[in-house]
């Protein structure tokens, strides 16, 4: 049955994350096994997803998988919960181009799943009735089946709004929460504070059980979810199975700590299918980076972590050794930032890895923020020119190049930013970094890319 829920709103800023997160914590408290899903690319709401599921938490994109891919990862992920939440982005109908393609609208279509949308009521009535009328008549093939108050200022409020939503719009609202007092979930780059960098998350996620317990109807939004249309899952394939680790599979190293954590968990996880021997690795407080055959350094927030990364000498100058070496390294935007000469921040400079030729200037707003499209043109060790790469990036850091003589860059920019709004995947030695981040989802060679290198690389070292 895969019962199912999509938390939509109007707009960003709503309060669909904090609501999700209640929903989440709630029903898991009750024992329950939630499987949560975030639509989009973004890697923060999902960590905070994933953290108050205690499992998880996978995207999807419509921009970044097509439409069996989505539905592969969604069936093959929710198989063994006994509800799926999707978190939807942006407002409810916002999608790429005029007709709503990569929308929550459009998702929801696809996963026939039931949408309850969050209202702002902040200073308004009758009118939020008008407006969900709107939304229902704008596509009458999305299920709205029902409507969330936030930041209601008192009860009169609430019952116009309620009855209001009932007699013009025949649905029900599902909850009403008030306007709060206190907000445990600060927010940074036009999102929330990662989880990772958050000492109270748990009684962060205990506050949002708390007013989803208190505010909204549980119960009737647990039977909406059992409500969700049949999928017929035959046509959708299941994932391989998993190869056997043996002595000639490859160790591929992913640095995950305060610094680094923007990884979706396919590209672990078809890495690992793969039969690759995956080591996590802190570059905060590992001394030594252990024998590889190769590494992948996802995306953060290094400036956050700038000193603390700067301070651990020993481990960047083994990187930059193995580099050096001939290291196989796959580094999407925080990453790549960290394999330069410096990280400027607040005009303090941070010694990084060096392996690159360009520092890293921190701007008050963001430099690259959106999906990207990357067209190959260049050799390298981890695609084949020609091929066309759909990414996204999200970075406020600026390249300042020291030298680019010699230098290749892999990409050149057919949408989005890179490095300077025409070229992006900087090669040197066996290393490509780019701001853009791939999903494996969407993009499988990129994993069979990497293992294959590692393996490439364990032979020559071993034979040497």
């Amino acid at each position: 049955m895969h019962p199912r829920v999509i938390i939509a709103a109007l707009k960003g800023g709503s309060g669909k994350t904090i609501l999700s997160l209640g929903l989440v914590a709630a029903w898991r408290k009750k024992g329950f096994r939630v499987a949560p899903f975030k639509k989009g690319p973004d890697f923060i709401d999902a960590g905070w997803l994933a953290f108050a599921a205690d499992r998880p938490c996978y995207n999807l994109d419509p921009f970044l998988m097509n439409e069996d891919q989505i539905m592969g990862s969604f069936l093959s992920r929710s198989n063994d919960s006994d509800l799926s939440l999707i978190e939807g982005n942006r407002g409810l109908f916002d999608g790429l181009d005029l007709d709503g393609s990569s929308s929550t609208a459009w998702l929801a279509k696809l996963l026939r799943a039931p949408v309850l949308i969050i209202l702002d009521v902040s200073m308004s009535t009758r009118t939020m009735a008008a407006v969900v009328k709107g939304c229902q008549a704008f596509d009458p093939n999305v299920y709205i089946a029902g409507v969330i108050l936030n930041r209601v200022a008192g009860e009169r409020q609430e019952t116009l709004i309620t009855d209001a939503i009932q007699k013009y719009c025949g649905i029900p609202v599902v909850g009403s929460v008030p306007k709060l007092r206190e907000n445990l979930f600060p927010e940074r780059h036009m999102g929330l504070v990662p989880f990772q960098e958050r000492d109270q998350a748990e009684k962060s996620v205990s506050w949002a059980r708390e007013i989803a317990q208190r505010h909204l109807q549980m119960d009737q939004i647990w039977e909406i979810a059992n409500r969700a249309g049949d999928i017929k899952a035959c046509r959708y394939a299941a994932s391989k199975p998993k190869a056997a680790v043996t002595d000639d599979s490859p160790r591929i190293g992913f640095i995950r700590d305060r610094a680094f954590w923007f990884y979706y968990p396919e590209n672990l996880e078809q890495l690992e299918r793969m039969g690759a021997v995956m080591v996590e690795i802190d570059a905060i407080s590992s001394p030594e980076l252990p024998h590889l055959d190769a590494l992948y350094i996802g995306g953060g927030f290094p400036e956050t972590q700038a000193q603390a990364l700067a301070d651990n000498r020993g481990f960047r100058n083994g990187l930059r050794g193995e580099i050096e070496k001939g290291l196989p390294v796959y580094a999407e935007c925080g990453g790549f930032m960290y394999l330069g000469e410096r990280l400027l921040v607040d005009n303090r400079s941070y010694p990084m890895v060096g392996a690159l030729p360009v520092e890293f200037v921190l701007q008050k707003g963001p430099q690259g923020h959106g999906y990207t499209v990357m067209e190959v043109t260049s050799p390298n060790l981890f695609y084949p020119e020609g091929e066309e790469i759909r990414g996204h990036e999200f970075h406020y850091s600026r390249p300042i190049f020291i030298r680019d003589h010699g230098l290749k860059f892999a990409f050149r920019v057919v949408r989005g930013r890179g490095i300077d709004g025409e070229r992006d995947g900087v090669c040197r030695k066996n290393v490509l970094a780019t701001y853009t981040h791939v999903h494996a989802a969407g993009n499988p060679k990129w994993a069979k890319s990497l293992y294959l290198a590692a393996l490439a690389h364990k032979k020559t070292y071993n034979f040497f």
